[in-house]
């Protein structure tokens, strides 16, 4: 009985050294994966094994399952040929062509010259625009929204698109299947779908005990896209809900930057919404044999930047890192998350280094406590290498973007983290314009007058108990 026994603890110990090896193995074998968070996971699972290893099967690998795999690659093959007519890269100057190179790289759209942007005021603004350009829609409306409440603002684009449909236009709305859980669950949802507006659902939970089988639960379709028409398309960090954000009022006002641009950049978004709808719904959305685009005074050069963790590997952090090694003069940066990997971080600090005035502004309260703590451990080599960072106080700041020597314009939904650069299909524009940048710098301006400083002396005093948790919650960037 005894030898029995035994013999079954070394069986069991076998299997636990089996499985723990293959899980090692994986590790080490998964490619695109930086060295520090392969380190983090094998330290995670060798001091956790059993709850370490299904840990890394479930949240370790950037897996959206087999036939969502299948679906994207099936749609993207079916839009034909992602440069769009018309593009004149001569009118790129010489000094950011590799700017945009770079951008093309990434999504395989060109820049194209001929647009017209305005940056809105605020986010009720931004709805006001929509709703008044939805009601002018004559052809068809396309939008995806992360997250999309049927509150205020949500009814009101609901409201649109009702009415819309009824005068006989084509409408799409399709919504994060997490982000916009508490939609999909309301009778405005329902209304939308009775209405004859066209509905889904990016990557749908479903059964919360298999939706781990069939990828990870936390990849999300983190866009904002609104196309009318082919030709007037919106982008930016704002979510279809009120500033307050009923499901975290706590931290409101919520603060976003949006750009409404007419003009062809819109069909490169359209293609963009085309990919993740024929992807979810299997509708194919490719015109063969699209109208021609009219011409209007525009004098914004714009290109479409867009990633996600079943495209090109490391795109939007090499976008970011680029533009920042680029600065010559000015770099201001606004974002809610920043947790960089180590080589964008070693980017702003070089750039301090060289005489760039880089400025970095965060929001003073996060929403999430984690990546506040994360953030703020990157503070010190930030404040030594001379950046400006500035904490924003008048709600959380939510707004996206980064201007470049007062000519250059990234803007959109990706974070300065790890989840928008490895876990997150996100959309961002790439801009080249003075005026439309002089328009964002003026905004990020008031960010900072509404901002206080952080100085080296008061992150040098922060006590040890303070410095401890931001760098264990930074350490687990990798992991998490």
């Amino acid at each position: 009985m005894q030898a029995s026994l035994m013999n079954q603890a070394t069986l069991l110990l076998l299997l636990h050294i089996i499985v723990l090896s293959a899980v090692f193995v994986r590790i080490l074998l998964r490619p695109n994966r930086e060295p520090a968070s392969r380190i983090a996971w094998i330290t995670v699972v060798a001091a956790l094994p059993v709850v370490g290893a299904i840990a890394y099967l479930l949240l370790g690998e950037t897996n959206i399952g087999r036939q969502n795999r299948s679906a994207m690659r099936k749609a993207i093959a079916q839009i034909p040929g992602q440069i769009i007519e018309g593009a004149d890269t001569s009118q790129v100057p010489s000094k950011y062509a590799h700017l945009f190179r770079v951008g093309s790289s990434i999504s395989g759209f060109q820049p194209l010259a001929g647009n017209r942007a305005e940056l809105m005021a605020d986010s009720n603004a931004t709805i006001e625009h929509m709703v008044a350009d939805i009601d002018a829609a004559t052809e068809q409306v396309n939008v995806l929204f992360y997250i999309w409440l049927a509150d205020n603002n949500g009814t009101k684009i609901a409201e649109a698109l009702k009415r819309a449909v009824a005068r006989g236009v084509t409408c799409r709305a399709m919504v994060d299947g997490l982000g916009s859980r508490s939609l999909i669950k309301s009778n405005l949802w329902r209304e939308m779908g009775a209405s004859g507006v066209h509905t889904a659902i990016a990557l749908p939970l479903g059964n919360p005990l298999l939706r781990p089988l069939q990828g990870r639960i936390d990849i999300r379709n983190h866009r904002k896209i609104l196309v009318i028409d082919d030709w007037l398309t919106y982008c930016g960090s704002q979510n279809c809900a009120d500033p307050e954000f009923l499901i975290k009022p706590k931290y409101a006002p919520w603060v976003d930057a949006v750009i409404r641009i007419e003009g062809p950049v819109a069909r490169q978004n359209q293609l963009l919404f085309a990919t993740d709808w024929m992807t979810y719904t299997g509708e194919d959305l490719n015109d063969p044999s699209p109208q021609p685009m009219p011409q209007i005074d525009g004098h914004t050069l714009a290109q479409v930047v867009a990633s996600g963790p079943t495209l090109r590997n490391s795109a939007m952090p090499e976008m970011f890192e680029t533009l920042i090694f680029s600065a010559r003069e000015e770099l201001v940066i606004s974002t809610p998350y920043y947790v960089p990997n180590q080589s964008m971080q070693a980017a702003l600090c070089a750039a301090a280094y060289r005489g760039v005035c880089v400025t970095l502004i965060l929001p003073a309260r996060n929403d999430s406590m984690e990546v506040a703590a994360a953030s703020r451990s990157y503070y010190a080599e930030l404040l030594q290498a001379g950046v400006d960072i500035r904490e924003y106080v008048g709600g959380l700041l939510h707004s996206k973007t980064l201007t470049m020597d007062g000519e250059i314009t990234l803007i959109g939904s990706a974070n300065m983290d790890r989840r928008s650069f490895d876990l997150n299909y996100e959309n961002n524009m790439l801009l080249y314009g003075h005026i439309l940048t002089q328009a964002i710098r003026q905004r990020q301006q008031s960010y900072i007058e509404s901002s206080r400083v952080v100085s080296p002396q008061e992150v040098e005093n922060w006590p040890v108990t303070r410095r401890l948790w931001n760098n264990t919650i930074a350490m687990l960037g990798p992991v998490l």
